[in-house]
């Protein structure tokens, strides 16, 4: 293991075991380097990757501090690794969407309320089944609204992130699909059923089923995730 990685697991530890809480100030560089025993200079890094991805604030002149690890300050974290990543692994990005599409569907299905379920049917009358720029922009919205009903905003704000993503391939799939808009509305009315009847089971599966229509026909083109993202369908 790198030393930088040695010392970016010690940190973490603090933090995962509450000897640092969010807002808290780290000790000074010397004394946390003979606490940990790391040298300063790997302590450094490792303060520097952490504060890259807004687990740590460094304040010139006032010290380091641990943010308030927000679900808003972590998806930028996310969203940068999956930029990292995102050259030539759609597939990889659209996998990991389909699993926490599932769960926000899952958990949503004992949560929503009559006025979640109301957003979402408006969702589909507001969309104009022949125009793929109105569906892209509903269906962001009909999954953002399932998420927001799912009790978990880290969930939601790290599915954000993965979907923002996949947009490119959503939006190619809505245009050059024969059926896909029509298609794509029967499930979500399908979803909103089964979220509708409180059935979690049901409402996951039909998630996942909505879901695996884009990694279908991924499958048969060749697409590569966004670069500039923007929300997409399905």
């Amino acid at each position: 293991m790198a030393l930088t990685d040695d010392a970016l697991d010690k940190i973490k530890d603090l933090i995962v075991t509450g000897e640092l809480r969010p807002g808290d100030r780290l000790p000074p560089e010397a004394e946390l380097s003979e606490r940990l025993g790391l040298s300063r200079n790997s302590l450094r890094e490792a303060v520097k990757a952490l504060d890259f991805i807004n687990v740590l604030d460094v304040r010139r002149g006032s010290g380091t501090y641990v943010t308030s690890l927000s679900a808003e300050d972590l998806t930028e974290a996310v969203s940068f690794l999956v930029d990292v990543h995102a050259s030539g692994s759609l597939r990889e990005i659209l996998e990991v969407r389909r699993i926490f599409e599932a769960e926000t569907a899952y958990r949503a299905a004992t949560r929503i309320d009559a006025a979640g379920l109301e957003d979402l049917r408006q969702t589909i009358r507001d969309t104009d089944a022949d125009s793929v720029e109105s569906l892209v922009s509903h269906d962001f919205d009909f999954h953002a609204t399932i998420a927001k009903h799912a009790g978990n905003d880290y969930l939601a704000a790290m599915l954000e992130a993965v979907s923002m993503k996949t947009t490119r391939a959503r939006t190619w799939r809505g245009m050059t699909d024969p059926g896909a808009i029509e298609r794509t509305l029967d499930e979500h009315r399908a979803i909103i059923d089964a979220l509708a009847a409180g059935d979690a089971r049901l409402a996951q599966s039909m998630m996942i089923l909505h879901v695996t229509g884009v990694q279908r026909w991924v499958d048969e083109v060749d697409v590569v995730a966004d670069d500039d993202p923007g929300p997409g369908a399905g």
